[in-house]
């Protein structure tokens, strides 16, 4: 039987967490199991006293905490370490993504199609909320410079939801430490020579009153992390 390693990381999201784990764990995924592992990025706003509640849950969850804020990627480096899975998917800890998705991107692993799946926001077919356009035209932007540089065809280089063989993505030593884990990822991923799919997926997108907190330097962050990752690790 199979396993699937789930991994949060979560920088004060007190509003969404709880609901973000009662998604998860109850998603429907066939005969395949699950473990959560959680990464708390140094919460501030009771974030981590929540968590705190799930320490004795009656299901597999690891949860870890930082002592100090470092980003996304350093959390997801972080879990790395963890996971005992045989795949891995990347689950942000807002309601952005929608777990019960988790299905329909494993099958493609599953039925040996694939190495790597991407859920793409941008494909068409699921319900997406609007895009402001700057992140539009950034996503774009910086998933054209993906296609370009190694050599693919990928519509959606920064969404969140990439699900891997686990022994693809342990292969991957993440360096960074904020948003720019996503073209890093990306581009080590690809320079495996891998055969990854994409699948459309629904996006329930916040805006910055709502806690979204990429920017526009993460941006010149994520430009940055494809050239360089193009001709190094």
């Amino acid at each position: 039987m199979q396993k699937l390693s789930i991994i949060i990381p979560v920088f004060n999201e007190k509003n969404t967490v709880v609901e973000v784990i009662s998604k998860v764990w109850s998603c429907d995924i066939g005969d395949i199991t699950k473990e959560i592992i959680l990464v708390d990025d140094c919460s501030n706003d009771g974030t981590t006293q929540i968590l705190k509640d799930f320490d004795q849950a009656p299901f597999d969850m690891k949860i870890i905490y930082h002592d100090v804020n470092q980003g996304k990627g350093a959390a997801i480096r972080t879990a790395q370490a963890h996971i005992s899975g045989d795949l891995v998917i990347i689950q942000d800890a807002d309601l952005e993504y929608d777990p019960s998705e988790y299905k329909e991107l494993l099958k493609p692993i599953i039925e040996g199609k694939a190495d790597v799946v991407y859920g793409s926001r941008l494909s068409g077919g699921k319900p997406t909320r609007a895009f402001k356009i700057a992140h539009y035209f950034g996503n774009k932007f910086l998933t054209l410079t993906t296609n370009l540089l190694y050599d693919s065809t990928i519509s959606d280089m920064e969404t969140c939801y990439k699900v891997f063989k686990s022994s693809i993505f342990k292969k991957v030593k993440i360096k960074s430490n904020r948003f720019d884990f996503e073209p890093e990822i990306t581009a080590k991923v690809l320079k495996q020579k891998v055969k990854l799919y994409e699948l459309p997926i629904s996006y329930y997108g916040r805006d910055y009153l709502e806690g979204k907190k990429i920017t526009w330097i993460d941006g010149f962050s994520a430009l940055w992390a494809l050239i360089k990752y193009r001709f190094i690790d």
